[in-house]
């Protein structure tokens, strides 16, 4: 058992992650126990609280049981009785267009085979996640669609790791985990980008501020599409546009943020919303500081949701195949669950 000790990646996930191989390879067979403490202790020198953190993490996956005085021990994976008719959906934010019309297409292939689908909402946080994870494995499913939250990739590891030791098939849409090699539906976010990018070039724009948030896959595509559509047509990335972040802005905190960009209006003559619900507050702070909008100030959005009509001109947005999409999660996860097998398919609507 190695433990590097100038990796980047914590100590306790090393353990886990070790554990976790051990188990899978049937090295530590369901019903073996598992080192002590102690036993760990000597072999790896750890303090007690990471291998307890490291442990914790794996009862709460379903790997491990702990059996008071008798130590920790691999659990049995449960035995499937009969063919479950259940699916869960685990979105960010029901309230949002995006996951409504996402449950629409998945709940409409989901009720042409004879399925039907259990929604979670986790508002993009881990705890709700986990929450819910616990809930339906006891409920009892036959397979899950993950919209990964804004956590770290170890805890959203930790979510689908829980169903995939009960071979329970997992897509995850929208959002991917690093380091995880899953079932993967999404939109190609970076061409969607680049084209946006590319028509507000067109409309005489050098000067485009973007505003996303960057630990988001689908959102770190649009801005990499965004940075090379500047780069193909010889207009250099200026760092006093670039309001990216590095965490999720609810509404709230969004909207200070906002008011920031906007503060700085002198550095550009567009801004490129991630999406439309902060091309929605953009345009709505715009108004109340007495901007016009288009006639000042350019704005674009992306996904093309219903909240882009609501304004008195209509904002110019990238149309995202949402509903598609989450045919496209149903169908292919059907096919897992009717016992499709080989290596991970990644799906990649155009937008």
């Amino acid at each position: 058992m190695m433990i590097d000790r100038n990796s980047p990646i914590p100590q306790y996930y090393q353990l886990q992650t070790w554990l976790v191989e051990q188990i899978e390879q049937g090295i530590f067979k369901p019903d073996d126990k598992i080192p002590t403490e102690e036993e760990i202790v000597e072999q790896t020198g750890l303090a007690r609280a990471t291998i307890r953190q490291a442990i914790q993490n794996l009862v709460n996956s379903g790997y491990l049981i702990r059996k008071r005085r008798l130590g920790t021990f691999v659990l049995r994976p449960e035995k499937d009785q009969g063919k479950k008719t259940i699916i869960a959906v685990m979105v960010h934010d029901i309230r949002s267009g995006y996951a409504s019309e996402f449950l629409r297409g998945a709940g409409d292939e989901a009720a042409r085979n004879g399925y039907s689908v259990l929604l979670c909402n986790t508002d993009d946080l881990y705890v709700h996640a986990d929450f819910h994870a616990n809930q339906i494995l006891n409920y009892g499913i036959s397979g899950l669609i993950y919209m990964p939250t804004a956590a770290s990739a170890e805890k959203n590891s930790v979510i689908v790791d829980r169903f995939r030791r009960r071979d329970i098939p997992v897509i995850l849409f929208d959002r991917e985990i690093p380091g995880q090699n899953l079932d993967f539906v999404t939109s190609d976010n970076y061409r969607g980008a680049y084209d946006l990018t590319c028509f507000l070039i067109a409309k005489g724009h050098r000067k485009i501020a973007i505003t996303l948030s960057t630990i988001f896959s689908s959102e770190n595509a649009r801005f990499m599409g965004y940075r090379q559509a500047l780069a193909d047509h010889g207009i250099p990335v200026d760092p006093a546009n670039n309001f990216t972040f590095q965490e999720r802005l609810i509404e709230s905190p969004f909207e200070q943020f906002a008011r920031k960009i906007l503060a700085h209006r002198d550095h550009y003559t567009a801004i490129f919303a991630g999406n439309d619900a902060m091309a929605h507050i953009i345009y709505r702070i715009s108004r109340e500081q007495g901007i016009a909008i288009p006639d000042q100030l350019s704005l674009v959005g992306y996904d093309d949701l219903p909240v882009t009509n609501m304004h008195r001109i209509a904002l110019t947005t990238i149309h995202q195949p949402i509903y598609e999409m989450g045919q496209e999660s149903m169908k292919l996860l059907i096919r897992r669950m009717n016992g499709e097998g080989g290596e991970p398919i990644r799906i990649e609507l155009r937008s």
